[in-house]
């Protein structure tokens, strides 16, 4: 099978990928599992200074892997700017705050010495979606890698090149080699991965569907998993709403991230609007925005405007929506 990285855009196959075989998934699987058995022998220090790497690396190539992004699944470029930036601050949160999280808990009991200690599973199955190909992969990356486990990629099929440059970047800050790799493997290829000895624990963002079949594959080995799963988030508008607010903050939501994003609205509902008679500074200036949900005031008090920029190249038309604060 044959891995394309189709420009959404404008429907271009930039570059073909094969699939991993038999013997590159093992050799995979081989090297995180021997590189998270040293590891998970290093301290903190010398882990944080390796995701602190990483984030510099991230933010020094941000141009170039928001570029990606955009180009394999169509994100605007003012978002996939902002998604590497994100990355880059996950890294640096945890690199700051790993060691107090996971400290020892000492438990008071009838005994000279009780207490919790968080040791590292070993190595982490992580299945990711497209609508993040970086952010979604670094937030869970960033935590696992500092608590001493190792990490397999199983990335969405249509972003090969951008899991590829995840593994790329982490190697290039320092990371043993092997202790992350991207593997190139359809879904069908994800319970045997699962059932591998090898693997310690898995995790999943994407459709309920999908998270039945992983927690099952992972339920009949008995391995730890995390699972985040589609849902439904309402949009509902009280009486006591600026409703122009809420109108601007609905559409610059419903097209967020393509309209990918897994907290956008499903439904709206207005228990009552303003009359149309009422002057606006009739309506209490302190209670404005408050009740759109899923929005705070700072937010929303940000007026925006929409701008759409057409390039036209010999080859190819590329639009991008780009969301500037007005000024």
């Amino acid at each position: 099978m044959v891995l394309k990285s189709i420009n959404p855009t404008t429907e271009d196959v930039v570059e073909t990928f094969e699939e991993f075989s038999a013997a590159q998934i093992d050799a995979a699987l081989q090297q995180a599992f021997d590189a998270q058995r040293q590891w998970r022998l290093t301290s903190f220090g010398e882990r944080s200074a390796r995701i602190q790497n990483t984030a510099r690396a991230l933010r020094a190539q941000k141009s170039r892997l928001a570029a990606l992004a955009t180009r394999e699944m169509g994100k605007p470029i003012v978002e996939a700017e902002a998604e590497i930036e994100k990355c880059a601050y996950n890294c640096d949160f945890y690199a700051e705050h790993a060691a107090t999280f996971l400290a020892d808990e000492h438990v008071a009991m009838n005994l000279s010495d009780s207490f919790v200690a968080f040791e590292p599973l070993g190595v982490v199955l992580a299945i990711m979606p497209w609508n993040f190909p970086f952010w979604q992969v670094f937030r869970f990356a960033a935590p696992a890698l500092m608590a001493g486990n190792g990490a397999l990629l199983k990335h969405a099929s249509n972003v090969p090149s951008c899991a590829l440059a995840i593994e790329d970047i982490l190697r290039a800050a320092g990371l043993p080699d092997g202790l992350f790799r991207t593997v190139l493997v359809p879904g069908s290829g994800v319970e045997p991965l699962i059932a591998d000895a090898r693997i310690a624990a898995v995790t999943l963002t994407g459709s309920s569907d999908v998270g039945e079949q992983v927690a099952g594959a992972a339920g009949r080995v008995l391995k730890k998993q995390v699972l985040e799963l589609g849902g439904s988030d309402p949009f509902i508008v009280l009486a006591d709403a600026d409703l122009d607010a809420a109108v601007k903050v609905a559409v610059r939501r419903a097209i967020r991230t393509t309209a990918r994003a897994a907290s956008l609205p499903s439904a709206s509902s207005s228990r009552r609007a303003w009359p149309t008679s009422s002057p606006r500074s009739s309506r209490p200036p302190s209670r404005r925005c408050r009740s759109v949900t899923r929005c705070s005031a700072r937010r929303t008090s940000v007026r925006w405007r929409a701008a759409i920029s057409a390039m036209r190249s010999r080859r190819r038309w590329s639009a991008r929506l780009r969301l500037v604060p007005r000024r």
